[in-house]
């Protein structure tokens, strides 16, 4: 501390340092949010998500809370020009995040289900579509009434209240009591132990967070029993960024905003989304 917060950026070239060719002062640019050495081995095999410098702008280097942001040239991409700021604000991590969780890890395809747990926040509206887009059967979870509406709104096939302690036999019911093939869980905690039941056999749980608890318990019968695969996710590839790019600017992925603020309001942004309010992304603007 002080550290300036921010992983999702857009803005306008102020200036460059020597050497940069791939942008000039005055362009519209994106930034993808991840940050890697660029010269070792899985770097070099395009798999920077890999790097053991990996990390995110806004985690450990100072962010997009800020009039202006420093960033190396390679993470400045392209606008998406039809949007506007504020949309394209909301697309890089979640899209980013849900695209490597579905396509990357757990190999979705057509015709299977999927559940989408917290399908309110961020990354769950994206992933929502994200799974639509790839032919699945959505079954999309969130705390309020409210929320279940948009997500049906959004493309869910189903919407399920993920507080209830029958959130698995729920799941089954819905799916012959098959279960389903892949569950998208960023969640952590009790959701995330409900949620293993609801796989069918040979089903993939991806994760990539633990906002309620880090913590679980796993019955092991279940998971050598049913031929389950826990997989881990973290972000994702920079060629998997540019790859989800292609389908938000011909409108087949839409970013979800739930609200624009002032850069000075970033404290009350950030208590709205821990009580839980939003649906999608809230965007500051300095």
């Amino acid at each position: 501390m002080p550290h300036i917060l921010g992983n999702d950026v857009v803005g306008v070239v102020a200036a460059l340092g020597a050497g940069v060719r791939n942008v000039k002062p005055g362009d519209r640019v994106l930034l993808c949010p991840t940050l890697s050495c660029g010269v070792c081995p899985a770097c070099h095999a395009g798999d920077d998500h890999l790097c053991r410098e990996y990390d995110v702008i806004g985690r450990r280097r100072n962010g997009g809370y800020a009039e202006k942001v420093s960033v190396p040239a390679v993470n400045c991409l392209p606008f998406p020009e039809n949007l506007e700021w504020a949309a394209a604000a909301a697309v890089p991590l979640v899209f980013l995040t849900a695209w490597h969780m579905l396509v990357g890890r757990a190999r979705l395809r057509a015709g299977e289900d999927v559940l989408v747990i917290g399908g309110s926040s961020g990354v769950g509206s994206a992933a929502i579509q994200i799974a639509r887009l790839l032919g699945a059967r959505v079954i999309a979870t969130a705390g309020r009434e409210a929320a279940r509406e948009r997500a049906r709104a959004l493309g869910a096939h189903e919407v399920l209240d993920h507080g209830r302690d029958d959130l698995t036999a729920q799941v089954r019911a819905l799916t012959g009591k098959k279960g389903v093939e892949v569950v998208f869980e960023h969640v952590g905690g009790p959701v995330f132990e409900r949620t293993v039941g609801a796989l069918a056999r040979n089903g993939r749980l991806v994760t990539c967070g633990a906002t309620a608890g880090g913590a679980v318990s796993l019955d092991l019968n279940l998971l050598f029993g049913r031929h389950l695969s826990l997989l881990g996710s973290w972000m994702g590839r920079r060629a998997e960024l540019i790859e989800v790019l292609q389908f938000v600017r011909d409108g087949r992925l839409k970013p979800v905003v739930d609200s624009v603020r002032p850069l000075a309001e970033a404290r009350a942004a950030h208590e709205y989304v821990e009580a839980r309010k939003h649906f999608g992304k809230v965007v500051l603007v300095p």
